[in-house]
């Protein structure tokens, strides 16, 4: 049966060059072209010397060298960029690094592979920190209730478990893939060179919460001697290592089809052999199931908007795709209801109409409508043929 969507639907922009849409987190920008901040940004590294920032980065780095022992670390997780950066830093800057990863226990088979070959294809040393299974099934569950994230306690662990490995090692520097914000909200311009902070790693990172928010739930009980990997080290740990967190993405083009193009020549890394539910790409976000699934699918119901907006801006901006490739790349993915929803229900032991209940709780106002007929917005479709 057809039916009309509500006439007082809230307004939506969307870029007039990608597919990107203004939304109330981590809003875009537009200039009088209706161009948003994330394009316009990207725009600038076609006048940047590259072989400049090289020399710039490797004069800064000089401090770091050592007769022996580790001179940085790298935060990995196997994925594509994790594998550029560490051919980065070991061919390009000549350092050697220590790799530390976060297990959040939800690599997909090819993603687990690539991450094990690391230590082999680069010859360096690897830390690993898997977390028990039954702290993350509650952290799965609260994550879940609090924040509309089963996955929030990976993104903690990923932003701090290897500042800790910096501090316990006396090792300052980091090396960090693409500051997130800047790539895809054109946060900072790419000549302002922002570092990894605490700040950075908890407002964005963890979308305003921390480790002690997780504490006192009468449900799913998580106690604060669970979560010592996950505590922030002190300022005056900080200060006392000089711990250094830089952004890769500032003093590289960080082309990601040339990137994956060589890490698969040069290392043997491999993409997802099948396909994903709600997006296109095959080669991101091995290291977690949820991710291109039912993760992003929360942020659809919260936002409005998925992995494949994501994925198709960031194509349509390399020149990889038209913007009309890249609005039916929306229309196909964003909205699916992913599959791997069904593994996660049984890995914590809930059913649908459970998860289906609590989800709809996240749904903005500023995006969302609900009438007889169901949840409603602004498609980008809505106004495109």
């Amino acid at each position: 049966m057809s039916f009309k969507k509500p006439a007082n639907l809230p307004h939506i922009q969307y870029c007039t060059r990608c597919v990107a849409p203004s939304t109330p987190i981590a809003p875009l920008n537009f200039d009088s072209n209706g161009v948003c901040s994330a394009c316009l940004v990207h725009d600038q590294k076609k006048d940047i010397d590259w072989d400049k920032r090289l020399e710039i980065l490797l004069k800064d780095v000089e401090k770091y060298r050592k007769s022996s022992g580790y001179e940085c670390i790298i935060p990995v997780s196997g994925g594509k960029d994790s594998y550029y950066q560490t051919h980065f830093v070991i061919n390009k800057l000549k350092l050697k690094p220590l790799l530390v990863t976060y297990n959040g226990n939800n690599y997909l088979e090819e993603g687990w592979r690539n991450l094990l070959n690391m230590k082999e294809v680069f010859n360096v040393d690897h830390i690993i920190i898997s977390p028990s299974i039954d702290l993350l099934k509650r952290f799965n569950l609260l994550g879940f209730t609090k924040t509309g994230d089963m996955n929030w306690h990976a993104h903690c662990g990923i932003f701090t478990a290897p500042v800790q490995v910096a501090v316990n090692y006396n090792i300052p520097l980091m090396f960090w893939g693409e500051h997130g914000w800047t790539d895809q909200k054109g946060m900072y311009s790419m000549n302002d060179f922002p570092e990894f902070t605490y700040r950075y790693r908890t407002d964005q990172g963890l979308r305003g919460y921390d480790w002690y928010d997780f504490i006192g739930d009468k449900e799913f009980k998580i106690f604060e001697n669970e979560l010592e990997l996950y505590k922030y080290p002190s300022d005056e740990d900080i200060k006392r290592v000089g711990v250094r967190g830089l952004h890769m993405n500032f003093y590289d083009p960080w082309k990601v089809s040339e990137n994956v193009k060589l890490i698969m020549d040069k290392y043997n890394w491999i993409p997802r052999r099948g396909s994903f539910e709600r997006t296109y790409r095959k080669f991101s976000n091995l290291d977690d199931r949820y991710e291109n699934g039912i993760h992003d699918y929360l942020r659809y119901i919260k936002i409005g908007n998925g992995r494949a907006t994501d994925h198709s801006s960031k194509d349509i901006r390399d020149g990889n795709m038209s913007r009309e490739e890249g609005v039916k790349m929306v229309r196909k993915y964003d909205h699916v209801k992913s599959s791997d929803l069904y593994y996660w229900l049984k890995y914590v032991g809930k059913d649908e109409e459970w998860f289906d209940r609590i989800a709809d709780t996240f749904r903005n106002e500023k995006v969302w409508v609900k009438d007889e007929n169901g949840w409603h917005k602004n498609d980008l479709w809505d106004n495109e043929d």
